[in-house]
Order: C-alpha cells, then structure tokens, then sequence
C-alpha cells in the first residue's frame, strides 16, 4: 500500500525517508484520501495530527503515519471478525 517509509541514501547522502514509488497507487490516494477525512472528523487523528506538526514534524509524513493507523485498524478490525469500536466514546 505503500505506507513504510524507506531511507533514501547514496554512499555519504543521507536524504529524507520516502514511501515507495512502487506501491499500488489506487490504494495510496485512497488511503491518502481517507486519511485527510480522518483529520477533518475524527477527534482523535486531529489532536494527534495537530500535535505532530506543532513538534515540527514533517505534514507528509504524518499523514503517512495517520495512513498506516487507518490500515491497522482495518486488519485488526477483520482479523477479530468483529465491529470497529471506539474506545475514546468509553474514555472517561
């Protein structure tokens, strides 16, 4: 999908770490996509988003690190063959 992040060196260079270019690219802006929705409505992926950038951190790879969650709850969510439940509504 995409999502793991590569370190981008050559020899002495040691340039940012980058998501592959080689990833299914439908799903990547899918994700990218509900990722960016995921900021807009969800409380929580909001503060942590907004968190993030206000320590300095780069908006991309947040975003890729909010893409990553997303994905983890999916397959968490299949592999317990059970209905996503949010846990911040139960959180005193």
């Amino acid at each position: 999908a995409g999502t793991a992040p590569f370190p981008n060196q050559s020899g002495t260079y040691r340039g940012r770490t980058k998501t592959s270019k080689l990833a299914n690219k439908r799903i990547k802006t899918l994700l990218t996509l509900c990722a960016g929705t995921a900021i807009q409505y969800s409380t929580e992926m909001k503060t942590y988003y907004t968190r993030r950038i206000n320590e300095g951190k780069s908006k991309m790879s947040t975003l890729n690190i909010i893409r990553n969650k997303l994905l983890a709850r999916a397959f968490a969510v299949v592999n317990r063959n059970s209905n996503y439940v949010d846990t911040l509504k139960y959180a005193a």
